[in-house]
């Protein structure tokens, strides 16, 4: 009986490493090892990243909480009107309304997530209350509205000028199709260890410009777009939302970690999931971007993606820094 399960696991390993060169750009030797670990760390996704850390490491370095310091980094591109994609001046849908979806997820697996929030300009906020006041974990349109109304948040008009301007631009031909790395659909992913060596994520963004009203991706959903175990590591999303639901990709991430694979391996193995399932479909793949940043509880981290033009900012004692994520179709 021992002789079949060892022969057993010794396959399913095999089997593993055999899919995962199959679709590595690069022989094994080449991938990137383990970054090595440090705490406090916080990472966070696309180039606005570099601001967001910045924001939580003021949390960070002064020994705070991980939640606290996610819940602060997202909250700069959330309102910033310039970051088209996030929060305040975000591209609304095609009916020209701005829609946001949040999540945020602590060491203890409390959760809480919002989506197709309107008028609301840190819906990362409404996540974290509806972890805290709620029994709830989800709340979604008009029942978030009004919840965080009763919550004290302001309501104001999320759609600048700008953002209209676009819109009414776009519904002269009214063509739907997201461009990969442009930024129509680009997410605000923050992961972060604190000092005390606890893990906490948050995941915000106004979705795909010009969307069917009401899609919502993955951005608000755990497991998806987000997912935190405060005794393996996190990991979060960005890109096209719907392949990413479709493997719910961050709690695949955090749990080939727990199998033991790097942070970098598992976000390779989460993308090459993502490319076969596209290829079983006959769909383009030059057409979609996905990608995944991740950080276990080491303080090692890494990332990977379809195709280059995505990055991600990491900060720690050493500073903070963009980096240029490694990706499958060369």
């Amino acid at each position: 009986m021992n002789n079949r399960r060892n022969f057993i696991k010794t396959a399913a390993v095999a089997s593993v490493a055999v899919a995962l060169n199959s679709f590595s750009s690069k022989p094994e030797e080449e991938i990137i090892a383990p970054r090595k670990g440090r705490k406090p760390i916080v990472l966070s996704t696309w180039r606005f990243g570099i601001e967001a850390n910045a924001a939580a490491w003021e949390v960070l370095k002064k020994n705070g909480s991980a939640l606290d310091a996610v819940e602060a980094g997202v909250k700069i591109p959330e309102g910033d009107p310039k970051e088209r994609s996030v929060g305040y001046g975000g591209r609304p849908d095609r009916d020209g309304r701005v829609t946001l979806d949040s999540c945020i997820m602590d060491e203890q697996a409390n959760i809480g997530s919002v989506a197709c929030l309107e008028y609301i300009k840190h819906p990362i906020s409404v996540a974290r209350a509806v972890m805290e006041k709620t029994p709830h974990v989800m709340l979604v349109g008009d029942g978030a509205l009004q919840f965080a109304l009763s919550q004290g948040f302001k309501k104001e008009n999320l759609l600048t000028e700008e953002s209209e301007k676009e819109w009414k631009e776009w519904l002269k031909d009214s063509k739907y199709k997201p461009i990969a790395n442009i930024e129509n659909h680009d997410t605000i992913g923050m992961i972060a260890l604190d000092a005390s060596g606890n893990l906490s994520g948050a995941c915000t963004t106004s979705g795909m410009a010009f969307k069917m009203h009401g899609r919502v991706g993955d951005s608000p959903i755990i497991g998806a777009g987000l997912y935190v175990d405060n005794e393996i590591g996190a990991a979060t999303a960005t890109g096209h939302g719907e392949e990413v639901i479709r493997i719910s990709g961050c709690h695949l991430v955090v749990e080939l970690m727990r199998q033991g694979k790097s942070p970098q391996k598992a976000c390779e193995e989460a993308v090459a999931r993502i490319i076969k399932l596209t290829k079983n479909r006959n769909k383009e793949l030059k057409d979609i971007q996905v990608g995944f940043i991740a950080l276990n509880k080491q303080g090692e981290y890494g990332s990977y993606c379809i195709q280059g033009g995505f990055n991600y900012a990491v900060n720690d004692e050493t500073g903070n820094r963009l980096i240029d994520a490694e990706y499958f179709l060369k």
